[in-house]
């Protein structure tokens, strides 16, 4: 709202997108409680908030602007919501991912490993 957003001259950084993760939410936290928060700074399209154990605490608020977006990430970040400091931080997917990728592939590996008989040699032990 703040930032002009008919500016065709602004030049915003390549991780700022429309999607916003946010972590260390109060696990109570409702919709509304995110809707009043979040839209403050613009339009927003949809808020998910994370209800499994492994994503308690954590939301995507998708804004229908970037610019918005962008004045949320930088006005919320460090905001203090039931005496805890949000997170806030664009959504990147490829990282946000990377590192499931790897344990799901090591699994993977294990699972050959042991179907076929297999093992590695320790190289730590010299």
């Amino acid at each position: 709202m703040a930032l002009s957003k008919k500016s065709n001259n602004v030049r915003l950084p390549p991780e700022v997108n429309r999607i916003l993760y946010i972590k260390n939410l109060p696990y109570r936290i409702t919709n509304e409680e995110m809707y009043d928060i979040f839209g403050k700074y613009g339009a927003i399209r949809q808020i998910r908030v994370g209800t499994t154990t492994e994503t308690k605490g954590t939301a995507y608020v998708v804004y229908e602007d970037i610019f918005d977006a962008k004045n949320a990430c930088d006005h919320l970040s460090g905001f203090n919501v039931c005496n805890r400091y949000l997170v806030v931080l664009y959504y990147q997917p490829n990282k946000q991912f990377k590192k499931t990728d790897v344990e799901k592939k090591r699994d993977e590996l294990n699972d050959v490993k042991q179907k076929y008989g297999l093992t590695t040699p320790d190289h730590s032990k010299k």
